[in-house]
């Protein structure tokens, strides 16, 4: 686990799904990748792990891929290329060149200072998407539309984004937040 960047944040997993143009033979795969503990009676995926990066990709029969656990968007390209040399060079079929999309980002970081949930809640306009029920969980939930991130707003000045798809995505929820802090409450 690095540092909080200079930008505030800092990204702790990326969330890829990878397309191949053709199917996966998984039982050939689980022989010759034993270690992979595939049950198909359980999941329908296997869990391929790579040390470095240190990363699972589930491989599903379909062709598709899902890849967790990268810090960053070069990184799980770099895990998912990794996985089909890897598949390749133990004799398996991997089919074409894969589409990578990231699905989701999660970061997390601070913004600086405490923040006073209950007056940012009392303060925020109506049709702003907060939610704050201290008694259930100790963070604010702020589902923010532009860019469509979420936040959990802790009263430390911590927070947590997800669902970005991109780091700028990152960056500018950040700093609407910090904007709509100022905008509601003595931040």
């Amino acid at each position: 686990m690095g540092k909080v960047t200079k930008k505030g944040f800092r990204i702790h997993n990326v969330v890829a799904t990878a397309t191949f143009n053709g199917k996966f033979d998984l039982d050939a795969i689980a022989r010759a990748f034993p270690e992979a503990e595939y049950r198909p009676g359980v999941f329908a995926g296997l869990p391929f792990k790579l040390k470095r990066p240190k990363t699972c990709t589930l491989i599903f029969k379909s062709g598709k891929m899902v890849c967790t656990g990268a810090k960053s968007e070069r990184q799980v390209r770099e895990a998912i290329l990794k996985v089909a040399r890897e598949l390749r060079s133990a004799g398996m079929v991997v089919p074409g060149k894969p589409e990578i999309k990231v699905q989701n980002l999660v970061a997390s970081g601070t913004l600086g200072q405490a923040v006073d949930i209950e007056e940012l809640c009392e303060g925020a306009p109506i049709d702003v998407n907060l939610m704050y029920e201290p008694e259930q969980f100790p963070a604010a939930i702020y589902r923010m539309e532009e860019p469509k991130v979420v936040f959990l707003i802790f009263s430390s000045g911590r927070f947590v984004c997800v669902g970005a798809k991109k780091e700028e995505e990152i960056q500018d929820a950040v700093e609407n937040l910090r904007g709509t802090l100022r905008d509601v409450i003595r931040y």
